[in-house]
């Protein structure tokens, strides 16, 4: 349907994942995904016009209903060719996605929403597991939240999403009934991806348990979950006793400044990006629960050649 040559998806990992990664995966042959949500309409039309000069492949953006849609009409009449949106109703965006001829994708967490994204014509499903990076829209485990999507799906292609960092884990999900899987995670730590060294240093030598399911990086984004690597802004503010927002140790702290000379402030919800510099470290570094399988930084399309070929030895041994 959407003409991708292989069952694995990048996830629309906000500000790291740029042109540059979301072209290189599409390229080969997989699902190249960029986060628009918070990118004015003149900036998200030049990153979907770069995406479009590297590559004749399909790729989607994402975007986050829990804030406006700023920059939807632009891409959309720029001819993007995949949308799919979180967190929120989509609804109200249904009918603008259908007419522009875009395809349509709707990330889910329970049956409930899955059967009503199916009724309002979502082309395919994405079904998050607890154990994704970055902001985490569900709270049920995948392996027990995919057979329950899929249940209610349909014909409607079902996405697998969350802590997915191997081979082994796609073609555990394909197994289950998936129709691909979904990596974030893994595709920050590339060449491609727009992270800080620093931060993929930190994901390359990330261990089992790492990854911590907290609300301390809530500054732009309250009262949302999220998955990030211990570190030591988690560690006081857990010492402390997790205080609110007004009483936290170091708030209004300066940790690092955009290369544009921007403050970022402690318990932002900015992720490390090149350029940035300061205390980089000390910021929300998202990563999902597969962190511990992740050792390397490879170009994506040689990353999306090896996770394939470890999927078609893992299914083999089946």
């Amino acid at each position: 349907m959407l003409g991708v040559r292989v069952p694995i998806w990048q996830a629309p990992t906000g500000s790291v994942a740029g042109p540059e990664l979301c072209a290189a995966v599409s390229t080969a042959g997989g699902m190249g995904a960029m986060g628009l949500t918070w990118t004015d309409p003149t900036a998200a039309r030049e990153q979907v016009r770069a995406v479009k000069v590297q590559t004749d492949a399909p790729f989607l953006v994402n975007f986050v209903l829990a804030f406006e849609c700023l920059a939807l009409d632009a891409v959309l009449e720029e001819g993007v060719p995949v949308v799919s949106f979180s967190w929120g109703d989509p609804a109200p965006f249904v009918g603008k996605v259908r007419r522009a001829g875009a395809r349509l994708g709707v990330q889910v967490t329970n049956p409930d929403g899955a059967r009503r994204a199916v009724d309002l014509g979502a082309d395919f499903l994405i079904a998050q597991g607890i154990e994704a990076g970055g902001h985490v829209q569900s709270s049920t485990p995948l392996a027990d939240l995919l057979p329950r999507v899929l249940g209610v799906a349909g014909d409607v292609p079902v996405v697998a999403s969350g802590g997915i960092a191997n081979g082994a884990g796609i073609a555990r999900v394909l197994t289950q009934g998936a129709q691909a899987a979904m990596l974030g995670t893994r595709f920050v730590a590339t060449q491609e991806s727009r992270a800080h060294e620093i931060y993929k240093q930190r994901l390359v030598s990330a261990q089992s348990g790492d990854a911590a399911l907290t609300v301390c990086f809530d500054g732009g984004w309250p009262y949302a979950a999220h998955r990030v690597l211990r570190n030591e802004t988690l560690e006081i503010w857990e010492g402390h006793g997790c205080p609110l927002v007004g009483q936290r140790p170091g708030e209004g702290e300066t940790v690092a400044r955009s290369a544009s000379g921007v403050p970022i402030y402690r318990y932002e919800d900015v992720a490390p990006r090149i350029g940035m510099e300061g205390e980089v470290g000390e910021m929300a570094l998202y990563a999902g629960t597969g962190c511990d399988r992740i050792n390397d930084l490879p170009p994506a399309a040689d990353l999306v050649a090896r996770l394939w070929s470890e999927c078609l030895e893992a299914s083999s041994r089946v």
